[in-house]
C-alpha cells in the first residue's frame, strides 16, 4: 500500500501546500556556519527528500529560489548552502555536501521525511558537486569531518545531473573558446592554484574515478546547444555508468543551452518523475 501511495504521488500534480523551515544550521566551518532550507509538504506523510545544490562556476549562487517544480509531486527538498570557491578551495564544496546529507539523514523523523529515500540533485557546478557526491560514498580525502553526525552514511538513493562536469582533467580540451573563458578561471579559483598545476586536484574533483557497481541510479540531462559546459562531459559520466552495468538515464534537450526554461518544461518533468518512480 505505501508503494502504491508513492507511486501515485510521483505521477499526480498537487497543489499541497508548504512549511518553509528557513536557515537551519548543519555545521561549522573555519570560514562560516553552513544553512539549509527545508520544504515540506503539509499533507504528505514521510516524503522522498530532494537535496537542492545550487549551481555558479562554483563561485557564486545561493540556496535561495531553488526549483520548485518537483515538489508539487509529493516531495519536500532541503535547499543548501557551501563553501563557495572564494572561501575555501576544493574539496571543502563536496565536505560541506555531505555533512549537508548527514545531518538530514540524522534528522529525518525530526523533520518527517524518508531518510532511505534522499535525492541529490543539482545543475552545472551544482549538478558536477552532487554526482561526485553521490559517488563518492565512503572516500576519506571527499567525507570530511564536518558537523555533529560523521558517523552517520552520506549515501543517496538517487543522483540527478543537470549539465554538470564530470571530467576535470578533460573539460578544457572540450571546451569551446566561450567556454574556455568560463572554464579556466572558475577552475583556478576552485582549486586554489593554477590549472596547470593542479593535476591531482582535477582528478580527485571528477566523479568519472569514482563510478563502481554500488553507486546510486543516476538521471543526466544537458542542452545540446550548451556554450559552457561541453556535452561530451555528461557522456563520458553516462558511459562510465553504463561500464559499470548501473541504471542511468540521459537526455539531450535539442536547441537547450546552459540552463532555461526546457529544464523545468513538464515534457522533462515527466520523465524525472518516471525514473524516480522506478528507483526509489
Amino acid at each position: 500500500m505505501k508503494t502504491f501511495i508513492l507511486i501515485s504521488l510521483l505521477l499526480t500534480q498537487s497543489s499541497y501546500a508548504q512549511t518553509i523551515l528557513k536557515d537551519i544550521k548543519y555545521a561549522s566551518t573555519p570560514q562560516k556556519e553552513l544553512f539549509l532550507d527545508l520544504y515540506m509538504s503539509e499533507k504528505v506523510q514521510n516524503p522522498p527528500l530532494l537535496v537542492w545544490v545550487h549551481g555558479g562556476a562554483w563561485s557564486a549562487g545561493s540556496k535561495e529560489n531553488p526549483p520548485m517544480e518537483l515538489l508539487a509531486y509529493g516531495f519536500a527538498m532541503a535547499s543548501i548552502e557551501y563553501r563557495l570557491s572564494g572561501e575555501a578551495p576544493f574539496p571543502a564544496q563536496i565536505h560541506d555536501i555531505k555533512a549537508a546529507i548527514r545531518f538530514l539523514r540524522g534528522n529525518a523523523k525530526k523533520y518527517g521525511f524518508d531518510e532511505n529515500k534522499i535525492i541529490l540533485w543539482g545543475s552545472s557546478a551544482g549538478g558536477h558537486l552532487a554526482a561526485l557526491a553521490g559517488v563518492s560514498d565512503g572516500n576519506e580525502a571527499l567525507e570530511g569531518n564536518l558537523g555533529a553526525y560523521t558517523k552517520v552514511s552520506s549515501k543517496v538513493r538517487v543522483i540527478l545531473d543537470y549539465f554538470g562536469a564530470s571530467n576535470l582533467t578533460t573539460i578544457l580540451k572540450q571546451s569551446t573558446p566561450y567556454g574556455l573563458n568560463m572554464r579556466t578561471p572558475a577552475l583556478t579559483k576552485l582549486y586554489g592554484k593554477p590549472v596547470e598545476e593542479a593535476t591531482e586536484e582535477a582528478e580527485l574533483a571528477s566523479p568519472v574515478f569514482y563510478v563502481d557497481r554500488t553507486d546510486p541510479p543516476m538521471f543526466i540531462c544537458h542542452g545540446d546547444q550548451d556554450p559552457q559546459m561541453p556535452i561530451n562531459q555528461s557522456i563520458e559520466l553516462f558511459g562510465k555508468y553504463k561500464e559499470a552495468g548501473l541504471k542511468v538515464e540521459i537526455e539531450f534537450l535539442q536547441g537547450a543551452g546552459h540552463g532555461g526554461k526546457q529544464f523545468s518544461s513538464p515534457v522533462l518533468v515527466m520523465k524525472v518523475l518516471k525514473f524516480l518512480k522506478n528507483n526509489l
